[in-house]
């Protein structure tokens, strides 16, 4: 690889992380696209790193703020839930929502890593994830703040970003589409998304930690350019997201979903015709 791939994909990877339009999905049909060798998962995950960083700038005081409150709350009140103030609760959720991707990706990491990066499978998958991310946007009550998210709410929405394991499904995506199905303000689902994101990365990066260690010289520094790109690059994304849903619909990424599909399987049918 070299560092323009590197610098490419590090884009591709903050932009599409963020933006409801699926950065593994897109990490293995711009190689495709361009007849680049699939740059391997161990890759993948280091520019996810870069979006975790960019998750941590971005989001360093309302996980300052849970943390702190929560460790004031457990000293003060210990296990009793109905005391605890609203940042140590969303910390709880959060933890929660965590669990069913931490389950998915332990028990079935190797066989999605083998089975499904074929970018057939992605474009069916960014297809049937935009149709449903347009039913819910347009038909959720969109009225219940961050604050009133409870357990269902939790699961529910961390069962959407085990789903999202799936390349071309999206983790904001189907966790975005879940919080507004359960009647989420849409910068309030987006918002949840992003920080119950953060928790899947860091499970992420050390489960493929050992893989990382093993790069080589090069490869380790391709990895470093793709990964302060895509920091780069999603911090923004981030930004323009909940700037975005604060007066538009998710219509635009739908159909940029179903663009994509289109043309993933008319490329595909082509090159085998």
């Amino acid at each position: 690889m070299d560092l323009v791939r590197a610098v490419v994909l590090g884009i591709v990877q903050g932009l599409a992380e963020f933006l409801p339009i699926s950065s593994s999905g897109h990490l293995i049909l711009v190689p495709a696209l361009f007849g680049w060798e699939d740059q391997g998962l161990a890759f993948d995950v280091g520019l996810h790193g870069g979006t975790l960083l960019a998750l941590l700038a971005y989001f360093w005081r309302d996980w300052y703020l849970m943390f702190r409150t929560g460790l004031a709350d457990l000293a003060r009140h210990g296990a009793r839930v109905s005391a605890w103030r609203t940042d140590t609760r969303l910390l709880w959720l959060l933890a929660l929502g965590s669990l069913p991707a931490a389950v998915v990706g332990l028990l079935f990491d190797d066989w999605i890593e083998a089975n499904v990066r074929q970018p057939w499978l992605v474009a069916i998958m960014l297809a049937l994830m935009g149709t449903m991310m347009l039913v819910a946007d347009r038909l959720a009550a969109n009225r219940r703040p961050m604050a009133h998210v409870g357990v269902g709410d939790a699961l529910a929405i961390g069962v959407g970003q085990a789903f999202a394991l799936i390349p071309g499904v999206s983790r904001s995506g189907a966790t975005v589409t879940v919080a507004l199905a359960r009647g989420l303000r849409r910068e309030d689902a987006v918002r949840f998304a992003f920080l119950l994101g953060t928790p899947a990365f860091v499970g992420a990066l050390l489960l493929k930690s050992a893989d990382l260690a093993a790069l080589s010289g090069t490869e380790a520094r391709d990895m470093l350019v793709g990964f302060a790109t895509s920091a780069i690059v999603g911090f923004a994304a981030i930004h323009f997201l909940l700037r975005w849903v604060r007066t538009r619909s998710l219509l635009v990424f739908v159909l940029y979903r179903y663009v994509v599909a289109i043309l993933t399987l008319a490329i595909g049918a082509y090159r085998v015709a």
